[in-house]
């Protein structure tokens, strides 16, 4: 970013001009953003990749059942036995169940149970595409019809259809939650941080336009461009908006407040602070567009979609931090800093407080402070191991009970655990007896039958001895593919919600192992080319791996031994990996770009204590902004939102508190010069620690 340009940004006209522009794209944009989550998609196929094998079969399933069709099961239970009142209620109600928006089938049952203490009611509901959002309202409807009567018959609705409603009930309302939950927390920190009635909302307002701008692009993708969205990226879209674009803004104000006290013209002052702290911003904000793109070469489609929508929202928030927020700050003049309002030629605080104190510490002892803190970081890493990001089933989703697993309980203490989800197979129809023969026969298979037949294919339904969301089941559905792969010319595939699942996992784990080496790569190229040196980077680039080793760890044992979740998502990993190195890496950025500016005039033992000192206290603030936000996450009844919030989180302040401030400093003052290899500035002659001990850097500068 050059001078000229920061101050074209920030003159007594401009900024009226930025100002205005953005009030006019948030009004286009706000009603692009109201409609975002009509264009979400949330079913578990479009999670799937095109070469699954239960995307495969769906296209063929399409002839004999509409994709958008969700059985949804009814289960009675009276410990005591059903009696003949109970069937008569049952059936009154299926009568009227058949009557509910979006059944277009018979529906089938009640059925008793082999020990006549259950009666089973199968409906088929079909709420067309985004019938998730409807499926919430209708299905507590039939709840309401189905415990009516006879407070010693208890019902509950379970199976897919109870599982999407309990599904949008957690997600409902999700935009609202996480989105006053997160201003509140920026709020709150940011008052903590400026100390200032007023500043606070600046950035706040600037994240504020760059969510609603982010939303309104995004929808215009998603509706036009087949970009996919769901809840989960949606609800990460707010958090990481206001996250990386308040930490944007931190670093800005922070470097704009150190050059009001050395120019008496605010605009001056802006257009010093934007060229200063300009390229640390772009290239933070690259790393994270660039590491979120990496997404885009994922097999599953909600985490390929995950990446523009992700990029997307840093670059909007890039674009108003740059803008429209130096626009307001210098419409605004000093006195939005109230009660402590810098001014010309007062000196600069963060130089001489608490980091730069730290920072002479770690001086005395720099090669044991890192090589004990690496050590305390790798042992935490060890946690790992209890780590089980296998996939959770559907008792294991919530953080609290909900009325589909509780019937999913009922249901196989009664019935074969699969028949509430049965398994569906497409077949040539030449072949279909032989199929249906060996998959009956199959291991894990109670019964299978033909269903129909169109254009030369048979449908068939097979049925799980074991709950659909088990690994027994799992495991089943590879014993039948493998059978059904075998029988002659059959050219059978096997979907339905166990394969359906286990080809997402099986697509996150893949994903998982190409997309960390590349992100990997990409960092190191972007910290090669900003800081022009190798070893820096490759350090830099450990040091966040370490931290994100370390958090993952730490959370796993949390995760086990005091919030008792049986397990996690199968994208854990990744979401974690990519949040924390895209994210974790602006901070090294935001210190090593400023230690490299101090290096070249104070040489780099002295810069590392100098950048230390005037960085500490944004970064610390922008890290427990983003830790908040992603903890954010927390709030909803979701492990696996939970999941991955904690661990963000933990491992943000980890990166903030340990990494940047303790292990990159202790490695700048050990390495010294030689961190800039092989740049010319590795051959800069430097300070020897043993001066540095005790020494005061009040008199640094940053001009």
């Amino acid at each position: 970013m050059q001078v000229w340009f920061a101050g074209a940004l920030t003159n007594k006209y401009t900024k009226w001009v930025a100002l205005v522009f953005w009030l006019v794209v948030v009004g286009v944009a706000s009603s692009g953003a109201k409609q975002l989550t009509g264009v979400e998609k949330n079913d578990a196929v479009s999670w799937l990749p095109g070469s699954a094998e239960s995307t495969r079969a769906l296209d063929k399933l399409a002839a004999f059942q509409d994709p958008n069709e969700i059985p949804t099961v009814i289960v009675y239970e009276r410990t005591s036995g059903v009696t003949g009142a109970d069937f008569a209620k049952a059936k009154a109600d299926a009568t009227s169940f058949a009557g509910v928006e979006g059944v277009q089938r018979q529906v089938q049952g009640p059925f008793p149970s082999r020990d006549r203490q259950a009666l089973e009611t199968i409906v088929p509901l079909n709420l067309g595409s985004n019938g998730w959002e409807k499926a919430v309202d209708i299905v507590n409807g039939m709840r309401s019809t189905a415990n009516s009567g006879d407070p010693g018959l208890t019902a509950y609705i379970t199976g897919p259809g109870g599982m999407a409603a309990d599904s949008g009930a957690a997600f409902k309302g999700i935009d609202g939650t996480l989105l006053f939950s997160t201003v509140g927390v920026v709020i709150v920190i940011l008052l903590l941080t400026y100390r200032s009635p007023i500043l606070w909302l600046l950035p706040v307002i600037s994240a504020g336009v760059a969510l609603t701008v982010a939303e309104g692009v995004i929808y215009l993708l998603a509706k036009h461009a087949g970009l996919v969205v769901n809840a989960q990226s949606a609800g990460i879209l707010t958090v990481l908006v206001f996250g990386a674009g308040t930490d944007y803004a931190l670093l800005l104000v922070a470097r704009y407040r150190e050059e009001l006290r050395r120019h008496h013209d605010r605009h001056v002052a802006m257009s010093v602070a934007l060229h200063r702290a300009g390229p640390a911003i772009l290239a933070s904000a690259g790393t994270v567009i660039v590491g979120m793109l990496c997404l885009l070469v994922a097999e599953t489609n909600s985490t390929k979609g995950l990446g523009p929508v992700a990029a997307i929202g840093v670059a909007v928030g890039l674009l108003v931090m740059i803008t429209l927020l130096p626009a307001l700050l210098v419409i605004c003049g000093r006195w939005v800093f109230w009660p402590s309002r810098p001014q010309e030629g007062s000196p600069e605080p963060t130089t001489t407080g608490f980091w730069a104190r730290v920072g002479t510490r770690i001086a005395r002892r720099p090669r044991i402070v890192w090589i004990v803190t690496s050590v305390v970081l790798a042992f935490a890493c060890l946690g790992i191991a209890d780590l089980h990001a296998t996939g959770l089933a559907n008792n294991e989703q919530y953080t609290g009970t909900v009325d589909s697993v509780t019937g999913e309980a009922v249901l196989s203490r009664h019935f074969p655990a699969g028949a509430s989800d049965p398994v569906s197979i497409v077949a040539n129809s030449a072949q279909a007896g032989a199929v249906v023969k060996a998959a009956a026969n199959t291991d894990g298979i109670v019964a299978a039958a033909q269903r129909g037949t169109s254009g030369g294919v048979s449908f068939i339904q097979a049925t799980l001895a074991d709950a659909p969301d088990s690994s027994a089941a799992y495991d089943t559905i590879d014993r039948l593919r493998s059978t059904l792969h075998a029988v002659p010319d059959a050219g059978a595939l096997v979907s339905g919600t166990t394969a359906i699942n286990l080809d997402v996992q099986r697509a996150a784990h893949h994903d998982r192992n190409l997309i960390i080496p590349i992100i990997l790569f990409v960092v190191f190229l972007i910290l090669a080319a900003l800081l022009r040196a190798i070893v820096a980077p490759l350090l830099l680039i450990a040091t966040v791996v370490l931290s994100f080793g370390a958090a993952l760890g730490i959370s796993a044992q949390i995760f086990d031994h005091v919030l008792g979740y049986k397990g996690a998502d199968t994208s854990l990993p990744l979401f974690v990996f990519v949040f924390l190195v895209a994210l974790g890496i602006d901070y090294n950025i935001f210190l090593m770009t400023r230690v490299r500016e101090e290096s070249l005039k104070y040489g780099t033992r002295r810069g590392a204590l100098i950048g230390l000192g005037a960085t500490g206290g944004v970064i610390t603030s922008a890290g427990a902004v983003l830790a908040g936000t992603f903890a954010v996450l927390g709030t909803l009844p979701l492990v696996a939102f939970s999941e991955i919030g904690f661990a963000v989180a933990l491992g943000v302040l980890l990166d903030t508190l340990v990494v940047r401030s303790v292990l990159v400093t202790a490695l700048n003052l050990d390495l010294g010069r030689h961190m800039w290899w092989p740049s010319r500035l590795g051959k800069k002659a430097d300070v020897d620690v043993e001066e540095l001990r005790g020494a005061e850097f009040s008199d640094s500068r940053s001009t």
